[in-house]
């Protein structure tokens, strides 16, 4: 029953035995709370402690000068930032490349999670994830120069492939069409092995009785996938979910920055390459600080309304 329920006399009668409760609650779990606190903490000193820096964003920031006697703008940097026609292409890319990326590299490590978990060679299985998880340790920089060569027209084994099926070489780090391809599945090679790890993780805990009742009643290995395993993983596929949305915006730059060249640098540009070119490259501090401030916010709205939208279908919540 829910409180509201209650009369004011209920109520008032109630509330003195949830505080007792609370505090005893509390008491047996204080070893957990106490542990948590360098990680609270952590979190506080780290991530929210510098966004006193998003003042930054309504000033002229001039290095060198006492904080308070910088020259306050206002909106300035944002009215200039949403008449900027570079910022609409930044935001292009960096949806585009976030929402492929996300259809992408959320389902087909899901689907590969699945197809190891059926794997019945322990040793086979072993190796297949050990060599799927090394290229996670791989810096951007070397797997850069790796998709560079491979898709080489000048002895890339993608280009020899293409022409021993008797198609023309084809110069995909010369086209802009191909450049969001490349990024999302250079992507989705180096992070497919590392992203199945949570899956397989929540697959272990699934109660191995439901497996025993389902194959007495005929169940099949599909069935057994289709009616057991995945309804068991439902809950860590959503919250992954609702999360991946609130951070299409933040996909960095790296791969961007080191895939690009000059022939593709308009569909290379992101959100957070546009800040860094402007903040550092460009000494425009106070308008780089006003796009960070922009990109955290659309990403903060993504993450509200996707949680919003999955609470009403489904009930829950992660916020």
């Amino acid at each position: 029953m829910h409180s509201s329920g209650l009369s004011p006399a209920a109520r008032s009668r109630a509330e003195p035995r949830r505080r007792p409760r609370l505090l005893k609650r509390a008491h047996e779990q204080r070893y957990l709370l106490a542990m948590s606190l360098p990680f609270v903490a952590l979190v506080f000193v780290f991530n929210y402690v510098p966004i006193w820096g998003w003042l930054m964003a309504f000033q002229r920031y001039r290095p060198g000068r006492p904080f308070f006697e910088q020259q306050w703008v206002g909106l300035k940097n944002f009215t200039d930032l949403f008449q900027d026609e570079t910022f609409y292409l930044a935001l292009k890319n960096t949806l585009g490349m976030s929402v492929l990326g996300l259809i992408l590299g959320f389902t087909l490590p899901i689907i590969f999670a699945l197809l190891l978990n059926e794997m019945r060679a322990g040793l086979f299985k072993r190796t297949v994830q050990t060599v799927s998880y090394l290229p996670h340790f791989v810096s951007w920089v070397v797997v850069a120069g790796l998709v560079y060569k491979m898709l080489s027209t000048d002895g890339g084994p993608i280009n020899q492939l293409i022409a021993h099926f008797g198609g023309p070489p084809v110069q995909f780090m010369a086209h802009s069409n191909y450049f969001w391809g490349v990024v999302v599945l250079s992507d989705l090679w180096k992070e497919i092995g590392w992203n199945t790890i949570i899956y397989l993780a929540v697959m272990t805990a699934i109660e191995p009785a439901l497996y025993e009742a389902a194959r007495v009643d005929g169940a099949g290995r599909w069935q057994l996938m289709r009616h057991i395993t995945l309804p068991g993983i439902s809950r860590v596929v959503i919250i992954l979910f609702v999360l991946s949305i609130g951070h299409l915006t933040a996909i960095g730059f790296e791969k961007q920055l080191l895939l690009s060249n000059p022939v593709v640098k308009d569909s290379a540009l992101v959100l957070d390459l546009y800040a860094l070119q402007n903040g550092i490259g460009m000494n425009k501090f106070s308008f780089g600080t006003a796009i960070g401030v922009v990109n955290s916010l659309v990403g903060l709205a993504l993450l509200f309304g996707a949680n919003a939208f999955f609470r009403r279908k489904t009930g829950d919540s992660i916020i």
